[in-house]
């Protein structure tokens, strides 16, 4: 009983979160239990605004970047516990385009 009542960012209640295993997170987080994740709500808290922070800061750059120059790419959020690492997105090599273009043109062989 005293456990349930600890505060979760306690040391014990973290120790007991890092023990889960991602299914029973994914389970947790699918119940809206939020103070049963790895961090707390104070530091999901402070995750969001250094991810608001950082896209403030990019949509600056954008718009002070000339029309016909490169705009960086948009900032990645931080990573939260649990999640799984992004996927990388997919670049079109010169085979690939190829190919696609062999398939767009009919020819599936």
């Amino acid at each position: 009983m005293l456990i349930e009542h600890l505060p979760p960012e306690s040391h014990t209640m973290t120790a007991l979160r890092n023990q889960l295993t991602p299914m029973e997170l994914d389970e947790q987080a699918g119940q809206g239990e939020p103070e049963k994740a790895r961090w707390s709500q104070q530091e999901q808290l402070l995750a969001a605004a250094v991810d608001a922070i950082r896209r403030l800061e990019w949509v600056l750059i954008c718009v002070n970047t000339d029309k016909k120059s490169k705009r960086p790419d948009p900032p990645e959020p931080m990573r939260r516990p649990g999640a799984g690492p992004r996927k990388k997105k997919a670049q079109l090599t010169e085979g690939s385009a190829n190919r696609l273009f062999e398939l767009l043109q009919g020819g599936a062989g």
